[in-house]
């Protein structure tokens, strides 16, 4: 996997809208191995904080959520260009 790939499934776990589901899709891996990827690549202090932080939260699991999928949209997401999937 490439740095930037890295990166880029990092900064969409930090995300509090995005799903699990949404990282598996666009870069085919799943929840564990996204702990993996952020215990592997955070300094122990932040991954203890971003565990701290998704545990439990309903808005990174697509089944859990409360409201509509697609409803929100993050005020930098044009900004961010190295999504896989086109934009529409």
């Amino acid at each position: 996997m490439e740095q930037r790939d890295i990166d880029r499934i990092i900064e969409m776990a930090w995300e509090d809208r995005t799903t699990f589901d949404s990282i598996k899709y666009q870069f085919g891996i799943s929840e564990k191995e996204v702990i993996e990827l952020m215990r592997n690549n955070l300094k122990r202090s932040s991954f203890k904080l971003w565990r701290a932080r998704v545990q439990g939260r309903n808005t990174k699991h697509a089944s859990r959520r409360e409201f509509e999928q697609g409803r929100f949209k993050c005020s930098r997401q044009k900004s961010i260009s190295n999504n896989k999937i086109s934009k529409r």
